[in-house]
C-alpha cells in the first residue's frame, strides 16, 4: 500500500513558477504527476523512476520543457517544478504511484493516487 500527499498548490500569476511536492509512504517503481482541468480529462504530466538513485524521467510532449520532475529519496518526496505558468495550466494536480516497469504514462498504470492540489493561474 502506498500513501501519497501532495502540497504546494495555490494561486499564481501568468509567467510565475511554482513547485509541488508529493510525499510518499510505501514502495513503488515509479511516481508521476497528472492534472485535470475543469471539464477536461485527466492528463499525464510526467513521471520518474523511483527505485534507482539516477532515474529515468519522462514527460508529456505538450509541456515544451516548462515542467521538471525531481525526487529526494531520503525524504521519499517527488517534486514538480513548473515554470512560465500559463492560464491553461490551471488544474488539480495529482501525484500517483505505479508498480509497473517501463515508462507508465496512462492513468490505469498508476494504482495509487493522492488527493490532489489545486493550481490556479490568473492574469
Amino acid at each position: 500500500q502506498v500513501q501519497l500527499v501532495e502540497s504546494g498548490g495555490g494561486l499564481v500569476q501568468v509567467g510565475d513558477s511554482l513547485t509541488l511536492s508529493c510525499a510518499a509512504s510505501g514502495r513503488t517503481l515509479a511516481m508521476g504527476w497528472f492534472r485535470q482541468a475543469p471539464e477536461k480529462e485527466r492528463e499525464f504530466v510526467g513521471a520518474i523512476e523511483w527505485s534507482r538513485s539516477v532515474s529515468d524521467i519522462w514527460y508529456s510532449d505538450s509541456l515544451n520543457g516548462r515542467f521538471a520532475i525531481s525526487k529526494d529519496n531520503t525524504k521519499n518526496t517527488m517534486y514538480l517544478q513548473m515554470n512560465s505558468l500559463k492560464l491553461e495550466d490551471t488544474a488539480i494536480y495529482y501525484c500517483a504511484a505505479s508498480m509497473r516497469l517501463g515508462t507508465p504514462r496512462e492513468s490505469f498504470e498508476f494504482a495509487y493516487w493522492g488527493q490532489g492540489t489545486q493550481v490556479t493561474v490568473s492574469t
